[in-house]
């Protein structure tokens, strides 16, 4: 066996698990990048994982790999960089257990991540979330468990992984009503619930008296919903509400939008960009940039503070008939 298998091993169990702490998503993506390489090797080289050696993923195969994920498997330039984040991470815990490779691994470091556009974030207007929330048919009990979990997914913004590991112990519907989640980076957080939504939850929460650790927002047999599921309930009473309000019809409405949506009612509200990415949990506050430069009101709000300019229209005329050749090109 080469060096490689001991040393991708012990990235994971010694490193990752054992000294970053890594959470099992952060350890799952760098898995199937690993997986994801490992097969693009053995497909270019012959050579089985176990015989790779560290030497044998140079830059070339690595680049190469990359831009397999694009053309071939239509990844986009974020995947492309998340995973070639996770390889850097192991070639850069690498270099100092395989000096003899050092020359290798620093020309697979310099390879640069890839630019990207930013698409405008997507959300649900006022109505739109108003009409979301009254879709599901509250005479059902999976019908009543969907209003009180969009309910509270629109007015918090949680991740979707914080509803579903939701326990009936993380909400307090008395007294200055709040939700408690463990979000990502492993960081608690207390969302405070306005009244009306916490008047939903309350009913939910009487409906069925079970135990603490439960899940609040429980399947039939009692287990925790799958980020699926709650993918799949969203599109379907978006569908339902798109029939009363149309202009959901032209959104592709996830739980994600739900996130965007509560960060936008925030924003609209006058409610500081630091203030919302500590609602939200992000990590710096420059992650409550998107949500400003995709509110249009406030953009009109800002044009209608500054004079309209007093030019005068025309069209440029060039003095030169060389010129006017050239303009012409």
């Amino acid at each position: 066996m080469t060096a490689l298998a001991p040393t991708l091993e012990a990235f994971f169990t010694q490193y990752l698990q054992g000294q970053r702490q890594a959470s099992p998503r952060t350890i799952g993506s760098y898995r199937d990048t690993w997986r994801l390489l490992l097969g693009y090797a053995l497909e270019k080289t012959g050579t089985a994982p176990a015989a790779i050696d560290i030497a044998a993923l140079d830059v070339a195969l690595v680049s190469g790999f990359l831009t397999h994920l694009e053309q071939d498997r239509g990844n986009t330039a974020r995947t492309r960089n998340a995973r070639l984040a996770a390889i850097r991470s192991f070639f850069k815990f690498a270099a100092l257990r395989h000096p003899e490779h050092a020359g290798s691994i620093a020309r697979v470091l310099a390879i640069p991540a890839k630019k990207h556009g930013w698409r405008s974030v997507s959300y649900l207007t006022a109505a739109e979330t108003a009409a979301l929330i009254a879709a599901p048919d509250t005479r059902t009990w999976h019908g009543r468990r969907d209003h009180a979990l969009l309910a509270l997914a629109a007015q918090t913004g949680l991740r979707v992984t914080e509803l579903t590991g939701l326990t009936r112990s993380d909400v307090q519907t008395g007294t200055g009503p709040n939700v408690r989640c463990h979000g990502k980076g492993r960081k608690d957080r207390i969302t405070p619930l306005t009244a009306n939504v916490a008047a939903v939850i309350r009913s939910w929460l009487r409906e069925q008296p079970s135990d603490p650790t439960d899940p609040l927002f429980p399947t039939r047999t009692g287990r925790h919903l799958s980020s699926d599921a709650v993918q799949d309930l969203v599109e379907r009473h978006a569908a339902t509400a798109a029939t009363g309000c149309p202009s959901i019809r032209d959104k592709h409405v996830t739980p994600h939008t739900l996130r965007h949506t509560a960060a936008m009612a925030l924003l609209h509200a006058g409610v500081d960009p630091v203030t919302i990415a500590l609602w939200l949990g992000h990590e710096s506050p420059r992650s409550t940039q998107p949500y400003i430069h995709a509110d249009l009101k406030l953009k009109e709000k800002a044009l209608a503070r500054t004079s309209s300019p007093t030019t005068k229209t025309g069209r440029y005329r060039p003095p030169d008939k060389l010129l006017a050749f050239l303009e012409g090109l």
